[in-house]
């Protein structure tokens, strides 16, 4: 009976452990961008550089994506089922429908680099919360607004930003979206980004 007992308890723990959540990284602000404004490579290039500043950061294992819409492909579409959790381990979402909904947890204090270090906001000097998206509230694509599908950085393009600090100039819906705010202005370059308080940053999800 004795060993009944615990082979019965041995099963559920190990039952427990298998369905344990993991709350490991699988989402993150970059830390930087490509430096070259919105010329990112494209979509190859950007799902590189998510790959890359994840696994210095000690996040192996796992698909990186960037949340990005191009002209053929919807951003929402590309960052896997969820959820989804911060490098400090709280949850951003369960699913894409709650990310593109309003109980989401993107805040200034949960939408964090890589590093788990908060991404400088309105307010901050410099301010670097403009995040190239190209996508609309909803995850799909913004046509003409995705700068050359993330291959420009000069003076034409435009490309669609959302605010992670969730924080504008008034309280309309689209300065507080994360993913869809406002245009930017004059170009793609790595200054016109920085011109109205971004740094060429994105946003990278697990896949898997």
């Amino acid at each position: 009976m004795r060993t009944l007992l615990i082979l019965t308890a041995l099963t559920l723990a190990a039952g427990g452990a298998a369905f344990a959540q993991d709350t490991s990284m699988s989402f993150f602000v970059t830390s930087a961008g490509s430096g070259k404004g919105a010329d990112l490579g494209g979509l190859a290039g950007a799902d590189a550089h998510c790959t890359s500043l994840a696994e210095a950061a000690g996040a192996t294992g796992k698909t990186w994506h960037a949340y990005l819409s191009t002209s053929d492909t919807d951003a929402r579409d590309r960052i896997g089922s969820g959820p989804w959790f911060n490098a400090k381990g709280e949850k951003i979402a369960d699913d894409v429908a709650t990310l593109h909904g309003d109980a989401n947890n993107l805040t200034k204090q949960t939408a964090l680099s890589e590093k788990g270090e908060v991404i400088n906001g309105r307010g901050d000097t410099p301010n670097r919360h403009d995040i190239l998206t190209g996508s609309n509230a909803d995850g799909t694509k913004v046509l003409d607004q995705t700068c050359g599908d993330w291959t420009l950085s000069g003076a034409e393009g435009v490309a669609m930003l959302g605010h992670s600090d969730r924080t504008g100039l008034d309280d309309s819906a689209a300065a507080k979206s994360w993913n869809s705010s406002h245009a930017s202005r004059g170009g793609c370059s790595q200054e016109a980004l920085k011109g109205t308080g971004g740094d060429g940053l994105f946003y990278c999800f697990a896949a898997n």
